[in-house]
């Protein structure tokens, strides 16, 4: 029987992690589902931690945070077991890849450059350095790192970032606008006359270019959007507790009265 006096030491925090998930993929002690389970299958819950992480912070439910940080932090060691069962790296690997690149990154702070530097000339630094390890890696193109499993949204923004790092942009937010205003004509007579497929691509141009414009006006579109998304259900759910109080549910309403009470709720906020 393995000794499991480590597995149940609370202040051996990340060794005692370690060996949880090691035990968990032991083939033949193990748990079924952790041992069938490879990159790419876990690949998809890393995500959905990572915004239930950004999901707490929004909500600043700081309690929450601390078992969503704990949830993301077991993908990056079941990740790191995956790797070790195959003889590919060890968490050690990981962890001391990250603390390698930190050092590298700040020698403002770990090194004998000056700290007297502001946020953005170190941003500025920081690209640069990035930059030379792309090139380290034979990442020559100017979109070359960008990742393919990124949000689209949050993609397009990075991508338009790094092009304009050459300057591939346009000068101001007003060239970013007509263009939005073109790509919203053109989509128009899309939806009129063309295939569902050149609609689907025109709408996708106009994401495209908004996401452009976030960058030009300093928003963060993911942040953004996610503001909206939770002003909606805010919102939303006013409409049902106002319905609910007249004796009905959506479906019992209109889009006439719906939209009364969104106006309502719209009108409560700002109080």
């Amino acid at each position: 029987m393995p000794d499991d006096a480590l597995i149940h030491d609370a202040s051996q925090a990340m060794p005692r992690l370690i060996e949880i998930m090691r035990r968990l993929r032991d083939p033949d002690a193990g748990c079924p589902w952790d041992i069938e389970q490879d990159f790419a299958t876990i690949a998809p819950y890393t995500i959905e931690e990572a915004y239930e992480v950004a999901d707490a912070i929004e909500r600043s439910d700081w309690a929450e945070l601390r078992g969503e940080l704990g949830d993301l932090l077991l993908q990056v060691v079941f990740h790191a077991q995956i790797a070790d069962d195959k003889g590919l790296f060890q968490f050690e690997d990981v962890a001391n890849a990250i603390a390698d690149k930190m050092v590298d990154r700040h020698p403002h702070v770990f090194g004998d450059e000056s700290r007297d530097k502001s946020a953005e000339q170190q941003t500025r630094d920081w690209e640069t350095v990035k930059a030379a390890e792309r090139a380290a890696r034979a990442q020559s193109g100017t979109l070359d790192g960008v990742a393919v499993g990124l949000p689209a949204l949050l993609r397009a923004f990075k991508l338009q970032k790094r092009a304009a790092r050459v300057g591939f942009d346009w000068p101001d937010a007003s060239h970013v606008l007509d263009k939005i205003t073109e790509e919203a004509t053109e989509l128009t007579e899309a939806a009129d006359a063309l295939s569902p497929e050149k609609v689907e691509e025109e709408f996708g141009d106009l994401l495209f270019v908004m996401a452009n414009l976030a960058r030009h006006m300093k928003v963060d579109p993911e942040a953004a959007l996610r503001a909206a998304n939770a002003k909606f259900i805010r919102r939303f759910e006013r409409i049902e507790t106002l319905l609910a109080d007249r004796g009905k549910t959506p479906d019992q309403s209109d889009l006439a009265e719906m939209d009364a009470l969104w106006d309502q709720a719209k009108s409560e906020e700002r109080r």
